[in-house]
């Protein structure tokens, strides 16, 4: 039983947003390079996010992603589910064949297990989770920088720039 990094990644993307998305659109490229995730899978995951219509997307340049609820409304089972993570400690993924096409002794354990899992991650909002992020930043005496859109040309553009100077 394991989060995978799909299912990390999509909070921890999320997370990024909620903390600089007061002012408008967050662009990808910046939450990619904060927190090194590749950009091409957090595209992916936020065109999943997208579809669950827990971040709205902003098109041309200052574009971005937005978060589509208020914080408070919006938990961390909701962002798994929406990236399709699969949480899940039995061995036969809920089939209830795990030994020989028969229920396992421990399945109930295991299948109890889940159900505390999901329950704990639907009662964490993403507001408490970005609420405890500013207090460690100022139990630490560092400031959580409200970088809001990168300096210069948008981020696509200035990829797209260097590549047409380098042809």
């Amino acid at each position: 039983m394991r989060l995978t990094t799909k299912g990390r990644f999509a909070v921890t993307a999320m997370m990024d947003l909620a903390l600089r998305g007061d002012d408008g659109p967050v662009a990808l490229a910046g939450v990619a390079e904060r927190q090194s995730i590749s950009l091409s899978y957090l595209e992916q995951l936020f065109g999943k996010l997208r579809r669950y219509k827990l971040v709205d997307s902003v098109r041309g340049p200052g574009g971005g992603y937005c978060i589509a609820k208020p914080l408070a409304q919006l938990t961390v089972a909701d962002i798994i589910r929406a990236v399709d993570e699969q949480l899940d400690a039995t061995q036969c993924g809920g089939q209830e064949n795990c030994q020989d096409e028969h229920r396992c002794m421990t399945h109930e354990l295991w299948s109890t297990l889940n159900a505390k899992m999901f329950d704990y991650l639907a009662s964490v909002t993403l507001a408490e989770l970005v609420d405890r992020e500013k207090a460690k930043a100022v139990t630490r005496g560092e400031s959580i920088v409200e970088v809001k859109r990168p300096l210069g040309p948008h981020p696509r553009r200035a990829v797209r720039e260097k590549i047409a100077a380098v042809a």
